[in-house]
This record gives C-alpha cells, structure tokens and sequence, in this order.
C-alpha cells in the first residue's frame, strides 16, 4: 500500500521532472499535447546520458581499459532493465536498433528474405503507420508475397470476423499489426489476434511504438514472435529503438547490417557472426542513448505503468467530453476503454494544418496532417486530422486550454453563429 502510494506521489509531481515543461511559447504557458510523436524527457534520463559523456564515455565491446568496461557494463545493464520492463526472458533477445521503423525494417530484411516466398501472404490491417506497411511492400516486390488487410469499423475497431476469414483463406505466413493506432487511438486486442495467428501458423510482429509506452506490455503473455517500440515515444532518447524477438526465431535469422561488433570471425573470402543480440548490432551502438533508455524505462517503472494507464485513460475521458462541448467538431476513435491518450478530431472546414498554428499562438503544440497514415486517411474520406496526444505529465487544466483555442479558432474563422 505504502509503495502504492508512493507511485501515485510521483505521478503527481512528475511534471516537476520534466524541465521543458516549465517554459513558454509565444508569451504563453506551453501546452505540449504531440507525445505519441515523441515524448518529452525527465530530468533523470538526461542526467543518465550526461553522467555518461562527462564520466565514463568510450567504445563498447571492444576496449579492455576502464572507461570502455564502464560504458559497456552501463549499455548491457540498459539492455537488462529493458527485457525486465517488457517481461523478456532474457536480454539476449532485446536488439537496439535506430528505431521502431528500423526494429521492422530488420525483421522484414532478416526474416522476411529467408522465409517469405513467392504467393506467400502477410496479412496487414487498415490502421498501420507507413512504418508497418511500407517494409511489406518492399518485402512483396523483391519476393512475389502478397499483401492482405483486416479492415477497421467506421468507430475504429478492426474486423476481427474478417480476420477470422483471412486468416482460413490465405494461411499467412506472417501477421503484422499495431498495439495501438497513432491516428485513432485504438489499442488493438494484441492477445486474442496473436493467439489466432498461431493458430494459424502464422509468424506475428506487434508494433508497439504506441503501446509500450503508455501500458503494460508482457511479451510472454502476449505471446508474441516479435516486438518493436521506440525510446524516444516513453522518455527516453531519440536514435535508440528495440527489436524484441523469439530467441529460436532470432537465432536462425542472418544478420541485417555487416560490419564490426556483429562478428566472431573474418576472414578475406567469409565471416561468422556473433552471438545475440550483437549479430544484428553492426558498428558502433548509440551507446549514451542506450544509457538514456535505460534511464526511461526505470523512470517509468517506478511510476507504475498501470497508474501511468490509469492517468492517460481518465484524461482522455475528460478530454473527450470536454471536446464534444465544441460545435462542428467530429472525433474519431473507439470509446474510451478501448482507447489510448489519442484523439484525433477535425473542426468544420478548417485545415488542420491551419489550426494547429492558432494553436500554438496559444502555446499548444498538437500534430497535424496524415499521421503517416495516408491509407487510414483514405478509409475515412480525410487527407488529415488535428491530433492532441496524453501522456503522464499532462493535466486537466492543458485540456480546458486546448478547448479554449478551439472555441477560439472557430472566432477567427467566423464560425461562432
């Protein structure tokens, strides 16, 4: 009880950790409601990552003095705290990348190169970021697969009757799909699709840029082959991303980049590789990064993920109502239990792009535009929303300003009759 507390202490005093937060834009408090593009940073991940360059920055992996042995003892303590903050059964099986794009660009180079063939189907859904569709497209034009979809409701939800479908229909071999959207907001029933997949025999990989950091995510209980997320979306760094894999699917997979690290031997004519995770971590790592998202994941741990989801979920419910005070406003998106802190809304005839700068006249940042989502825009007659996204340093009071500068936008473009 006591620890609980505590973490609910914390939570309500994180804004104080978060020092960008205290600033001001155009004269005005900032109001920063864009996390699901990237989240702002606490003090402790930026400490961690200075600590690092001031104190103890040298290569990793291969040096035999002290400073190199810190920084390598400080990455792979990262990479530990990392497969514990995801349920991982061990680090081994947590491989930094760049990024979430790059964690799938590697499965579908890696493992998609070696197992995908001609008439092999990889089955997709309506709501994914160009980060989970385009590598497919790459992957079907240099091999023959095809490409198939699991369409989404007029609210937001997939069709999981249609999936049943495909999946009896086309035997895919693979099922790609997001934890949640980053345009609807829409956490996907991971589970249940997962289990269905393997039912199948199909390969699964869960997109969880969005979900990572903002729920609890456990891959053994989820079941799931692969796991992509990016540090900078929970707090941590940018340039610093995860592939999570199945250790026996991870060991038969060939390397994705060639270079050092990723080695045991070479010679003129062949090369072996090294173990995991560093067989598909060629070159140098972003060694203060991989610090920093370490930093993140015990910043967040030690909030609890489930307050941090209680939070979003009760802000986004305040959000929600207070938003549908605003006339002409239209709100995509499920009901809020089946929702992240992601709202995506248009307002009249008003281009987004053009109420987004009325906004940040106000010190609002929110998104604008297709999300990197054209396909999804497609399916709801859109060529862009406005988008405000929650994330645990936000407030009540950021809400009530965000719907005063849409009662204002709508003065300015003389829709107040």
């Amino acid at each position: 009880m006591l620890e609980l507390q505590n973490q609910q202490q914390r939570l309500l005093k994180c804004r104080e950790d978060f020092p960008i937060l205290a600033r001001t834009v155009h004269g005005k408090p900032l109001v920063y409601l864009d996390s699901a593009a990237s989240a702002q940073k606490p003090l402790a991940v930026i400490q961690a990552m200075d600590e690092c360059y001031q104190r103890y920055y040298a290569n990793v992996h291969r040096g035999v003095y002290e400073l190199s042995e810190e920084a390598t003892d400080a990455v792979e303590r990262a990479r530990a705290r990392i497969a514990r903050f995801i349920k991982a059964r061990s680090s081994r099986q947590i491989i930094f990348t760049r990024n979430a794009t790059e964690s799938i660009n590697l499965v579908a180079y890696s493992w998609g190169s070696a197992n995908i063939r001609a008439g092999d189907v990889i089955l997709l859904t309506e709501i994914e970021h160009h980060s989970n569709l385009v590598p497919w497209h790459l992957l079907a034009q240099r091999t023959g697969a095809r490409l198939e979809f699991i369409p989404v409701t007029d609210n937001g939800e997939l069709r999981l009757d249609v999936y049943e479908t495909l999946l009896q229909r086309y035997q895919p071999r693979l099922v790609a799909f997001t934890h949640a959207s980053n345009v609807l907001g829409t956490i996907t029933p991971a589970k249940e699709i997962i289990a269905r997949a393997h039912q199948a025999g199909a390969v699964t990989l869960l997109d969880g840029a969005q979900s990572v950091p903002h729920l609890p995510v456990d891959v053994q209980d989820l079941d799931c082959d692969f796991l992509a997320f990016s540090g900078h979306k929970m707090c941590g760094p940018s340039g610093i991303g995860v592939l999570y894999g199945r250790r026996e699917l991870l060991e038969r997979m060939p390397p994705f980049l060639g270079g050092g690290d990723m080695i045991r031997q070479v010679h003129l004519r062949e090369s072996t590789w090294n173990e995991l995770p560093w067989k598909f971590e060629a070159g140098t790592p972003a060694i203060a990064e991989a610090i920093g998202l370490g930093a993140a994941v015990d910043y967040l741990a030690a909030i609890g993920m489930d307050l941090i989801r209680q939070h979003e979920q009760e802000l986004t419910a305040y959000a929600l109502e207070q938003l549908r005070t605003v006339p002409d406003i239209t709100i995509y998106g499920p009901e809020v239990a089946k929702r992240s802190g992601v709202v995506s809304f248009t307002l009249a005839d008003i281009h987004p792009h053009d109420l987004a700068q009325i906004l940040d006249g106000e010190g609002i940042c929110i998104r604008a535009g297709h999300h990197c989502a054209q396909p999804l825009m497609e399916r709801f007659g859109l060529v862009a929303t406005a988008r405000a996204s929650f994330y645990l340093y936000n407030t009540r009071e950021e809400v009530d300003a965000l719907v005063r500068a849409l009662h204002l936008a709508r003065t300015i473009f003389r829709l107040e009759g």
